[in-house]
């Protein structure tokens, strides 16, 4: 991993990701964002359109693999694999064959691991060029949404590196069962925004915008994209903080133990600035040894020798190039990483980092 900058922030299009479990409410929500106004100018992408099940009196216009609607969304079934769609859809857009778009959903399929896809998007040349990464946005059923977490891995990790949360069916639910499924949503991924909704009826604008780069404001929203803050203001009463003589200040939040998944989020903070090699090459170690095991880890890096912060963003073996940040989203300069992991306890990480830090310093 380098140091880059990200250039092509303002001119890239936002991509955001739908994901949930089998019958967890995802087709509905589609269905009823697609009939938003606010979901203009965006093209969703789908694996096939008869899922959907689009109102004909939205259908504007259609050809064999595109729908357009009278929202201004555009619809395309996923031909192949999704770097080939996401390039032919890029092009079209270019030589003006189709409405033009600033956002692209893509809808996955119930069964899909995010994280492939999160791939795409980061390491092919082409499309990290053209788009970029807004959010996961994973769906939890408010009635069966416990058994499943219980039952099946892949819904836990959905709603690990998922951004937004939206618990579905809240009307067909009891109070208890909705309370309870927010709760153990939150310990598996503290800094995601969860909302509920029946029939699938929320803003679009509570879905969207919730990426390192704001198109809108034309400026970096560090603090709405890590939400590191949320590792401290939930869960209070299950936080440890250890204050090491080193400076550093780690918050541990979720005991992976505790209710079996597996899953671990916590928050890492550095008050010295971090050399960069030393990083570097831990990021790299926890990747080639770990990399399954690391689900998503996002955070600013305070860098010996820098003025500004470095953004880092990871989903297991694959890294957006580093950004160089314009400026400090706020006056405290410390480095904060938000991790959320699956079985590789946080000690681990911690006192990897630590040790190559003692490393780097004793070799100066």
């Amino acid at each position: 991993m380098s140091m880059g900058v990200d250039t092509g922030a303002e001119d890239a299009i936002q991509v955001s990701l739908l994901t949930g479990w089998l019958g967890s409410g995802k087709t509905t929500l589609l269905n009823a964002l697609l009939k938003h106004p606010d979901m203009a100018e965006t093209a969703v992408l789908v694996n096939e359109f008869g899922d959907i099940g689009i109102d004909h009196q939205l259908v504007d216009s259609v050809d064999e693999n595109m729908v357009e609607l009278t929202t201004g969304c555009l619809c395309c079934t996923v031909q192949g694999d999704l770097s080939r769609s996401l390039r032919e859809l890029f092009l079209k857009r270019v030589k003006g064959e189709v409405t033009q778009f600033r956002r692209v959903l893509i809808e996955t399929t119930g069964l899909a691991d995010p994280a492939p896809i999160l791939h795409t998007l980061m390491n092919d040349p082409i499309i990290a060029s053209r788009f970029y990464l807004d959010g996961v946005i994973s769906t939890s059923d408010a009635v069966f949404g416990q058994g499943q977490l219980d039952r099946h891995e892949e819904p836990r990790k959905q709603a690990a590196v998922a951004d937004r949360i939206v618990m579905t069916k809240v009307d067909m639910a009891e109070d208890d069962a909705k309370d309870a499924l927010e709760q153990r949503l939150k310990e598996l991924n503290p800094s995601a925004h969860i909302f509920r909704a029946a029939n699938g009826e929320i803003a679009p604008d509570n879905l969207f915008g919730c990426g390192l780069y704001d198109p809108d404001s034309k400026s970096f929203d560090v603090q709405n994209w890590l939400r590191d803050e949320a590792f401290r203001e939930d869960h209070e009463h299950s936080r440890h903080d250890h204050n090491h003589e080193d400076g550093h200040d780690h918050d541990h939040i979720h005991d992976p133990e505790r209710h079996g998944d597996g899953i671990s989020s916590f928050c890492m903070r550095y008050e010295d600035p971090i050399e960069w090699p030393a990083f570097v090459a831990w990021i790299q170690t926890l990747i080639t040894h770990r990399g399954e095991n690391l689900l998503r880890i996002k955070g600013i890096v305070n860098i010996d020798g820098e003025d500004n912060p470095v953004a880092i963003h990871g989903v297991q073996h694959v890294f957006h190039p580093p950004v160089r940040l314009p400026e400090w989203p706020s006056e405290d300069h410390d480095t904060r990483i938000v991790f959320i992991t699956r079985e590789l306890e946080q000690k681990v990480i911690l006192d990897s980092l630590d040790a190559l830090q003692q490393a780097a310093k004793g070799s100066d």
